[in-house]
């Protein structure tokens, strides 16, 4: 926990939840001016445009490159491999993230040093010559924004009081879509150009982790010995929590996990989606893919500010995570039946619907209900894992469920049906928790 007079005060705001045993010397943060806000979102944004430009696009256009014969599961084996370094990341690096001591802060040097990590990450990505070196490029990539991510998670638990969070989730929740956008358009002129297509949106992510690292001034070091030192046996429980202590946290997870199975099962096979099931070349499935992104990011950025909004104004926020993780399933479902443009676009409308309104909320939902404030990007990092580890799980379990449309259906329906039934599970899952109202 960080303790500094100029950042915390002995007021607790009126809690959205029953406190936890842990949180009961836990004093609320000031609260966050316009400024750190800015500073968050732009890092997000910036975060996740280095992260998501190679998933929604730019990843298969270099797989397609160099294994044009086997396209599906090389990507898939490359998300895969990614998505383990990604779950590695979050709870190691959240870790010694709450114990670091530098002078600099407990949050700065992991938030600058990932980020650099996974520019490098990207430009190795953008040079390789073959599927080796571009695994080992999107490796790094993962660990290192997954790094960087696991610590800005943190710091809205050290610094957004719990009467904002709704809002400031909401505008984080913009981030991911505008990101796509930005990253899909993108990819559209740089398409001819490998290092470029991987390098500009990496430099963006840099440069916008470099203003919040400027603006975090109140980030101060961990207090020696507050924690258990970090070793072999840390560090396997950085990677656990104990749920019948801590019931509420594990189930927010498991939404979570399930959740994002189904996101993964939209945003891995776009491209694939639009070239294999609509018969458009590779040039123009870029183009709809980023018109794809104009509507999820349009519809989404109404359904994440409105639904932050909202949630803060009736203090309530397991109605929205529950509804978005549904409409999330919808989605998936229609993408089941799609067969048209038209039909594709609608159903990524309704995606970006429950997208918005689920990234908007969650963030507020499970911050109100971490184990240990004095733990949060540690804790963060575990809740994470279930943001990462269906990037791996839906690589492999996609080739399988790609192969099942021998009843003359759409090759990824079988996939999209999965998706489907793991929101649903999803929104089930959020029904559980007893001290989120």
């Amino acid at each position: 926990m960080v303790r500094s007079d100029s950042a915390f005060h002995g007021r607790v705001a009126p809690p959205l939840s029953s406190a936890p045993l842990a949180r009961d010397s836990y004093s609320e943060p000031e609260a966050a001016s316009p400024g750190l806000v800015l500073a968050l979102v732009l890092a997000q944004y910036g975060a996740y445009l280095a992260l998501l430009t190679p998933v929604v696009v730019s990843l298969s256009l270099r797989v397609t490159q160099l294994a044009p014969h086997d396209k599906a599961s090389t990507l898939s084996l490359v998300l895969g491999i990614g998505s383990l370094f990604a779950l590695l990341s979050n709870p190691l690096t959240g870790a010694l993230s709450d114990r670091t001591t530098s002078r600099f802060g407990k949050r700065r040097p992991w938030l600058l040093g990932g980020m650099v990590a996974g520019t490098a990450g990207l430009g190795l990505i953008g040079a390789a010559g073959n599927v080796t070196l571009l695994t080992v490029g999107w490796s790094l990539t993962q660990f290192g924004i997954h790094a960087t991510l696991a610590s800005l998670s943190a710091a809205i638990a050290d610094f957004v009081p719990d009467r904002q969070r709704g809002r400031v989730s909401g505008a984080l929740g913009l981030t991911p879509n505008l990101a796509m956008l930005t990253g899909a358009y993108g990819a559209t002129q740089l398409i001819h150009n490998n290092l470029l297509l991987f390098g500009l949106p990496a430099l963006g992510g840099l440069a916008a982790v470099i203003v919040l690292v400027v603006v975090l001034r109140r980030d101060t070091p961990a207090v020696p010995g507050e924690l258990p030192p970090f070793g072999l046996a840390e560090f396997g429980r950085s990677f656990w929590f104990d749920p019948r202590r801590n019931p509420d946290f594990a189930w927010n997870f498991l939404g979570r996990f399930l959740v994002f199975i189904g996101m993964s099962c939209v945003t891995s096979y776009q491209f694939f989606f639009v070239t294999d099931q609509l018969g458009r070349s590779p040039e123009d499935a870029v183009g709809v893919v980023a018109t794809s992104t104009l509507v999820l990011t349009a519809v989404g950025v109404v359904c994440s500010l409105s639904g932050g909004w909202i949630s803060d104004r009736i203090r309530r926020r397991k109605p929205f995570v529950a509804a978005a993780s549904l409409v999330v399933a919808l989605s998936l479902g229609l993408l089941y039946t799609a067969h048209s443009e038209a039909a594709f676009y609608l159903a990524i409308g309704v995606y970006a619907c429950g997208f918005g309104l689920y990234m908007a909320v969650d963030v507020a939902l499970a911050v109100s209900v971490l184990p240990d404030p004095r733990r949060a990007a540690k804790d963060m990092g575990v809740l994470n894992v279930a943001n990462a580890l269906p990037q791996s799980l839906v690589p492999m379990i996609a080739p399988l469920l790609l192969t099942l449309h021998a009843d003359g259906g759409s090759e990824f329906g079988k996939l999209y049906l999965f998706g489907a039934l793991c929101g649903i599970g999803g929104a089930l899952a959020v029904a559980r928790i007893r001290t989120i109202r």
